[in-house]
């Protein structure tokens, strides 16, 4: 993305003046107004470019293992240990009769 204008271009642009022209103090509080959102989002770019590049190299030099999910013969039995107790719980001693 290269921008055509730069802060100082606007500054420095002039105008025609005419008879039925706009009013110049007005044009230039507008571009005064025009010239401090590119210094703003200039200073942006540049903070959140530096931010980029930070989070790139702190991926790139983090070790990355990868993630080994929970065993399923522990998980099943915690599931079926919960259904047993909860089915004691609701049907309760009917469930062995």
């Amino acid at each position: 993305m290269n921008n055509k204008l730069t802060s100082k271009d606007i500054l420095e642009k002039e105008f025609k003046k005419s008879m039925k022209g706009y009013n110049m103090d007005q044009v230039d509080q507008f571009l005064d107004q025009i010239m401090e959102d590119y210094d703003v989002f200039e200073q942006m770019i540049g903070e959140l470019k530096a931010e980029n590049d930070r989070l790139k190299a702190e991926l790139s030099n983090s070790s990355r293992k990868p993630v080994q999910p929970p065993t399923n013969s522990n998980t099943n039995f915690d599931i079926l240990k919960r259904l047993s107790n909860l089915e004691k719980h609701v049907f309760g001693s009917k469930l062995y009769e």
